[in-house]
């Protein structure tokens, strides 16, 4: 990994980049319709999901992003029920963090019942930092694509920090990236992730442009690695939100693991932020 001597310099490389990208209106993005991840929600979506999804409602978010609980994918309601509860609030189940096992089938069934559009592999299925173990899971990437493609789905991957990791001079996201058919797996982009790594989003892209439908919206205390209420971390969030058009995004979901205080309020103060920009 990059020294933080590094990574600020590159940091304030591309912040200046601002000024050489074509100027993008922000008026549009204040209600595009926000997501969130409900892993940012987790103990109250677990305690008591409808109460919980009413809040989330409350601060103004239109889409949402389920993740894997100990009661599931849809934290004890069935996939209809879930569906039906957003709806009622305003709000649309868009995607889902999901396993790549050997309970995918069940998993596309239940997702073609709740309506969502994305179901989005959120940790590698297979150990192993190497160029051939990315080119081999590439592989189970687009054969659950195909069959997410059958089911008039969507398959996708979430990155994290080890995605960034080199062999031999190759980042491994990029093989995955150059293994993976564009049209059968769409990467969701952690940003916050990506710049902990050292990595550039820009660089991604201009490399990849319009490769990544899906962003995790997430800011980042360097120091400890862990997320942050917007404006207090790394990530340059007005910057990210100059590049949409050419990322290719499309659902951008909010998500923070760590709090100041309660999931709540550090959403409310989030919501708030991009409100103001």
């Amino acid at each position: 990994m990059k020294t933080r001597r590094h990574f600020l310099k590159n940091a304030a490389l591309f912040s200046a980049t601002t000024f050489l990208m074509p100027e993008i209106s922000l008026a549009a993005t204040k209600n595009s319709g926000y997501g969130v991840q409900l892993y940012s929600f987790r103990d109250g979506m677990l305690a008591n999901p409808i109460k919980t999804l009413e809040q989330i409602a409350s601060l103004g978010f239109k889409e949402i992003e389920s993740a894997g609980s100990s009661k599931g994918y849809y934290y004890g309601l069935s996939p209809k029920e879930m569906a039906t509860i957003c709806k009622e609030l305003g709000m649309s189940l868009t995607s889902g963090h999901v396993l790549l096992d050997d309970k995918f089938e069940q998993t596309m069934a239940n997702a073609v019942i709740s309506g969502q559009e994305y179901l989005i592999c959120s940790s590698l299925p297979s150990n192993g930092q190497t160029v051939e173990n990315y080119k081999r899971v590439a592989e189970q990437f687009n054969i659950a694509g195909e069959a997410c493609k059958k089911q008039g789905l969507k398959f996708g991957y979430h990155n994290h920090e080890y995605e960034f990791d080199s062999e031999n001079g190759e980042v491994l996201y990029d093989v995955l990236m150059d293994n993976t058919q564009k049209d059968l797996v769409h990467m969701e982009l952690d940003l916050g992730w990506v710049v902990v790594a050292g990595k550039d989003p820009l660089h991604y892209f201009k490399k990849y442009p319009r490769r990544f439908p899906l962003w995790h919206l997430k800011d980042m205390n360097i120091h400890e690695k862990v997320s942050t209420e917007f404006g207090k971390g790394v990530l340059n969030v007005p910057l990210m939100l100059e590049l949409k058009e050419l990322s290719g995004v499309e659902h951008i979901y909010i998500e923070q693991e760590e709090y100041a205080s309660t999931p709540f309020k550090s959403m409310q103060h989030n919501m708030n932020y991009l409100k103001n920009i």
